[in-house]
């Protein structure tokens, strides 16, 4: 066969040659050791939490060598892609804080090793698949959809693997001059790759997760190029990541059964295969069994959930860093004011077979990242929730600044800060009795003796100016006054001998101001809500009562 008189019947048009593809491309200048990785998704308008997962290790694995990660979108396959998926993918990603230091991006490409989306990169596969051609490892295929079809029947009659391969493999050996006029027939093909292998070949392979697995060789001559001359995302994605130098290539393990044809064809190309790292799925429990996240299923798996939830990025971001490395959550604790890029994260630390999701756990590590926030903080990142998820909240957090963020300082602060909220979306049932229009009574009084009359007594010596301790006493002295306990031993050690205790008396009063029977702390409560406000409610109160 003359391989470059086919070359040159397949590729009239490619003049450029892979030397010329290294010299646009060369090494990065980069400290030794440095990883180079990126994320790689395909634009279907659904990020979900595993992309969040692979980047987040990708990003750390670059950023603490000085290496870097960049935003690579996989578009060959345009029958998956949705209108403006690559606009949602960007947008989302940067909402959960993975930094790219290159890539595709919203307003262009940025770095020197672009374009970063594949359907942009056509000639440059081009000068590659030429070039396969010219060497003997590829050539093309004539089959149409039925004769595929009917092939994949036969197998399946005879037991045999599906593929195209041996003599399954027509168009494998054909001639010079058959192919020919088929192309002047104008007959669409594909190029396919020419494999070498055996499945009767194994050979070990060291995953940096996964760890020593066994492979069998790749004996199907894969499709490299489509037939509109569009590859497949096996080919793309040994041409980009040789040239964009990638080192570290971060996967989900559904990709293992393709690493044999990767190994095979990163070989074939003369490029040096990256460091893989096959990463487990996300699995949740299902009663007694654990599943893997389903998008059927699981609205947790798409990560709009937890923006539309109101999660903090940073609360994600350190539950993610707690199920993937297990010594976080007992490095936060020795560490709790450091920036968690601090933690040395370690590849080696993945869990093989996937890590486990916990919702219930991930409000836990929330409410203690938002518990460290400062009030100022937590005001900010509430406004940017409620703009967009709650704009009749959001009006009345901006009416008064200052108010507001009060509000929020309650508790903040100090060894044991109040850990109320796990998401933004809990702050207005949390806070909302804050504002007369959206106070209710929601809970009901107890029925206890003599409520109204202990209201009373309260909104009518009620100083706000008074000291907390001063507060206090004057609640006990109410409590003595109508037959409730002032002293909680007292009422412990004999609680027939009285209508309730201070406790009951304390309870009536927060529900008249509140509304509710739990509540921040009432003296700071009051302090804030102001004295008008505080006895117009408990007038309302016994007015209710009384009724």
């Amino acid at each position: 066969m003359d391989y470059e008189r086919l070359a040159e019947l397949l590729f009239p048009d490619v003049k450029d040659t892979p030397e010329d593809m290294e010299r646009r491309y060369p090494p990065r200048n980069l400290p030794e050791g440095a990883v180079v990785s990126r994320m790689a998704p395909s634009p279907t308008g659904f990020v979900h939490l595993g992309n969040l997962v692979q980047g987040l290790t990708s990003e750390r694995m670059a950023h603490q060598t000085g290496g870097v990660l960049f935003l690579r979108v996989e578009d060959t396959d345009s029958k998956r892609e949705v209108p403006g998926a690559v606009r949602i993918l960007i947008e989302t990603l940067a909402h959960y804080g993975i930094r790219f230091d290159e890539g595709a991006g919203t307003g262009g490409d940025v770095g020197d090793y672009g374009p970063y989306t594949q359907s942009q990169r056509k000639d440059i596969y081009h000068v590659y698949a030429k070039h396969l051609v010219q060497s003997g490892m590829a050539y093309p295929c004539f089959c149409t959809e039925e004769d595929l079809e009917q092939m994949r029947k036969d197998q399946e009659e005879k037991h045999v693997n599906f593929g195209y391969y041996g003599s399954y493999a027509v168009w494998r050996d054909r001639g010079l001059d058959e192919i020919e006029a088929q192309i002047r027939a104008g007959k669409p093909w594909v190029l396919r790759f020419r494999s070498t292998g055996s499945i009767e070949n194994k050979h070990t392979f060291k995953d940096l997760v996964k760890g020593e697995i066994v492979l069998t060789e790749n004996d199907i001559d894969q499709v490299l190029l489509k037939s509109d001359g569009i590859p497949t995302y096996h080919f793309a994605h040994a041409v980009d990541d040789h040239l964009m130098r990638t080192t570290h290539v971060v996967r989900g393990d559904e990709w293992l059964p393709s690493l044999p044809f990767h190994v095979q064809l990163f070989r074939a190309l003369g490029f040096k295969l990256p460091q893989y790292a096959h990463i487990g799925p996300l699995m949740k429990m299902d009663g007694e069994s654990k599943r893997k996240l389903s998008k059927r299923k699981d609205p947790e798996l798409a990560l709009t959930f937890y923006k539309a939830e109101g999660f903090p990025v940073s609360s994600v971001y350190e539950y993610i860093l707690g199920i993937l490395n297990s010594n976080y959550e007992d490095w936060r604790k020795c560490n709790p004011d450091a920036d968690p890029t601090s933690f040395a994260f370690s590849y080696r630390k993945l869990n093989p077979a996937g890590s486990l999701f916990d919702y219930d756990k991930l409000c836990n590590v929330s409410k203690n990242v938002i518990s460290r926030m400062s009030a100022e903080q937590v005001y900010d990142e509430l406004l940017g929730f409620s703009a967009e998820f709650d704009p009749e909240f959001h009006a009345l957090l901006i009416r008064d600044p200052d108010y507001a963020k009060a509000i929020l300082g309650i508790g903040r602060g100090g060894k044991k800060p109040r850990k109320d909220l796990a998401t933004w979306k809990e702050a207005r049932p949390y806070m909302g009795f804050f504002y007369d229009e959206l106070f209710t009574r929601d809970e009901p009084f107890p029925e206890m003796p003599g409520i109204p009359e202990i209201l009373g007594a309260f909104a009518d010596g009620y100083d706000e100016a008074d000291a907390q301790d001063v507060w206090f006493d004057r609640i006990k002295a109410i409590a003595d006054r109508f037959g409730y306990a002032s002293d909680m031993k007292e009422y412990k050690e004999n609680p027939e001998a009285w209508k309730g205790s201070v406790a009951d008396v304390s309870n009536f009063i927060r529900i008249a101001v509140t509304g509710r029977s739990s509540s921040p702390d009432m003296y700071a409560v009051m302090q804030i809500l102001g004295k008008d406000r505080v006895t117009a409610r408990l007038r309302a109160a016994i007015a209710g009562l009384e009724v």
